[in-house]
């Protein structure tokens, strides 16, 4: 595998070492970037990284660029797709509340998840990580979570970038950020015209916010309704604020994988920023309509808290939040229950959301009432 991480770089401003000793000799340690720290954070990670190797991985950590032996990989006609994506401010709750195990595992479920909107098998995986002081302990956290992810996703972490920026970052600050590389058959690809008047919507349950929608949550917990991280989720709860905030994001790629593997699916669309209006249409023509009825599935307790908090209405919440669903595929009406039951196989609770009805390619949310609630 190669990985730059050995090649540390900074965007230092003026004036960072404030400690400045007359007559010793300037260095980068002294400008905020220690290269020994970077050495000693790549040893750590190395274990991490290999143990997300495929057999199409070729090299090894520590060198210009990670090599993927496409050919290994059982494709006839393959097309390569790619997706980026961070993981917005929920790294602020990581960072203030010091837990940096999970954020990682986030990062990875929004670009690999991206991928298979497009019937695409995620293969390999490379980050981007930005920190204001490069501490080992944290970026081996921090690593650690994408190699889960990586794992649980089946896709290898090829490669990377760490870079300090004393100066222009606050010391205990970060941001990371993914890049996901799969392929799809050519003759297999899901571009939205496949789906139809009639095809059943099945939603696949998102048990939290996932990463999304965190600089409104942040606000309505925080500024608004003047909570603090370690104050119970709501009254009565066993857990903390903190602790739905961090919740780790469902990684839904293998399951839709085996749904597409074994059924007939014409659409696939990942609930992210923009919620399910926002979203659904991207993956439909503009011949039709997505209906959604809430009354099938539970809406997990933090988003009413948050939306309780500002007094945030509900098609605002809708566009911003994924409200209990991670994921939606269209299906014909005859592969329903196969395909739910696919995906319960795989862990994932699933069921019949809505339906694709005649239209110019919006979405109807309909309230417990049947009523339009929606866009």
């Amino acid at each position: 595998m190669m990985d730059s991480r050995l090649r540390l770089r900074a965007a230092c401003s003026e004036g960072t070492d404030g400690d400045f000793l007359k007559g010793e000799s300037e260095s980068y340690r002294r400008a905020g970037v220690d290269i020994d720290a970077g050495t000693e954070a790549v040893h750590r990670i190395g274990p991490l990284v290999r143990s997300t190797y495929r057999p199409e991985v070729m090299g090894d950590i520590g060198a210009f660029g990670g090599l993927f032996d496409i050919a290994r990989a059982g494709f006839r006609d393959p097309l390569l797709v790619s997706t980026t994506d961070g993981v917005g401010t929920k790294a602020e709750i990581a960072r203030q509340t010091g837990r940096l195990d999970t954020i990682g595992r986030d990062l990875v479920a929004m670009c690999v998840d991206d991928l298979v909107c497009t019937g695409a098998e995620p293969l390999f995986f490379m980050d981007y990580l930005a920190v204001g002081h490069l501490d080992p302990d944290a970026v081996e956290c921090l690593v650690g979570g994408i190699a889960a992810g990586c794992a649980e996703a089946g896709c290898a972490l090829i490669g990377g970038e760490m870079a300090e920026h004393p100066g222009v970052m606050a010391v205990d600050q970060f941001d990371i950020v993914g890049f996901a590389v799969g392929a799809v058959e050519r003759d297999a690809v899901l571009d939205g015209t496949a789906a139809v008047v009639g095809d059943v919507l099945i939603g696949i349950e998102s048990p939290n916010l996932r990463s999304n929608g965190f600089s409104l949550a942040r606000r309505l917990a925080f500024d608004v309704a003047g909570r603090a991280l370690d104050d119970p989720a709501w009254e009565g709860a066993s857990t903390t604020l903190a602790d739905e905030l961090l919740a780790p994001s469902v990684i839904y790629a293998p399951a839709v994988l085996a749904a597409l593997t074994a059924h007939e699916v014409h659409a696939v669309a990942h609930v992210t920023g923009g919620g399910l209006p926002g979203n659904l249409p991207r993956v439909l023509g503009d011949n039709v309509d997505a209906v959604v009825d809430r009354s099938t599935w539970e809406v997990p307790r933090i988003f009413r808290e948050l939306q309780s908090m500002g007094s945030v209405d509900d098609d605002e919440m809708d566009r911003v939040f994924n409200m209990g669903l991670g994921m939606v595929l269209a299906v014909p009406s005859h592969d329903v229950h196969e395909v739910v039951a696919t995906l319960v196989s795989h862990d994932r609770q699933a069921q019949v959301v809505g339906k694709l009805v005649a239209g110019t390619g919006d979405v109807q949310i309909l309230d417990q009432r049947g009523g339009g609630a929606g866009v």
